[in-house]
Parts: structure tokens; C-alpha cells; sequence
């Protein structure tokens, strides 16, 4: 075998080693950010009311209950507002404070949806990234183990 291919399979397999590691560390980064924002949102006991479209009464401790929540707290706030958004009420209105702490709330439990999205899209691609790096290390040991069993490939010339 020549050097040339020796270092293009050492590279492979150092670079799907890198692509191995990385994988594992974006797979623990991203359920470690599940993790976290789960208990985060268990630890402010709010509870999906009882008249939302889905998961009523279920605790908000992940993505979809979360999402529920928010849902059922914009239709409670435009309820209460007449169907006003916050832009839409006067400044002098007493009911802009209830719009507003709707659209807080809502923000909140939208900003831990994107956190889930994240966490999941990381996870993801840990996974995608701990394969290629698994392939790249594959490829790049069967060359030598291909050359070592069947010996050197014959030279084939072509006729002008």
C-alpha cells in the first residue's frame, strides 16, 4: 500500500472519529436541554386548562403541553379583550395589562417549544453525525484490509 493511501485512511478515520465524538457530545447537549427545560417548566406546576383543544389537565412539562397552553391562554386573553390584541387596545384601556401579561405568558411557553425543536434538531444530528463518522472510519480501514488479502490491483492501459 502506498503512504498516500495510508494517510487518506488514517484521515478517514480520524476525521469519522472527530464526527463519533461530536455526535456523542450533541447528543448529551440536546437531552441535557430537554431535560432542563422539562423540569424547569414541571417546576412552575402550571397545569393545561381544563377547556384547551388538547391535553386539558395535563402538566406542562413538554413541548406539545407546553404549545396547549399557550393556545388556550391567547383564546382566554382575546375572550377577555373582546378579540383586542395588545396593539389593538387603547393605551388607557384597564384591559391592556391582561393582553399583555397573555402575550408574556405565551412567550414564554413558546420560547420552551423552540427549546424542545432545538434540543430535538441537535439530537438529531448527533445521531447523523455519530453514522457518518461510524462510515468514515469503516472506509477508511477497508482499503488496507482489501490490499493486504488480494494484493496490488493490476494497471490497466487503454489503446490509443
Amino acid at each position: 500500500m502506498t503512504s498516500t493511501a495510508r494517510t487518506g485512511n488514517r484521515t478517514a478515520r480520524l476525521v469519522g472519529l472527530i464526527g463519533i465524538v461530536a455526535g456523542v457530545v450533541m447528543i448529551l447537549a440536546g437531552a441535557t436541554t430537554w431535560v432542563t427545560v422539562s423540569s424547569q417548566l414541571d417546576a412552575q406546576n402550571i397545569t393545561v386548562s381544563e377547556d384547551a383543544d388538547f391535553l386539558a389537565g395535563d402538566t406542562v412539562d413538554g413541548p406539545f403541553s407546553a404549545y396547549a397552553q399557550a393556545q388556550i391562554i391567547d383564546h382566554h386573553a382575546l375572550e377577555a379583550t373582546g378579540g383586542k390584541t395588545y396593539a389593538e387596545l387603547d393605551r388607557e384601556d384597564p384591559l391592556r395589562d391582561t393582553a399583555m401579561n397573555a402575550s408574556f405568558l405565551r412567550a414564554s411557553l413558546f420560547t420552551s417549544v423552540v427549546a424542545y425543536g432545538v434540543s430535538a434538531l441537535v439530537i438529531g444530528l448527533g445521531v447523523l453525525f455519530g453514522l457518518f463518522g461510524w462510515a468514515l472510519r469503516g472506509l477508511g480501514a477497508e482499503p488496507a484490509a482489501a490490499v493486504a488479502t488480494t494484493g496490488p490491483r493490476p494497471t490497466v492501459t487503454q489503446g490509443v
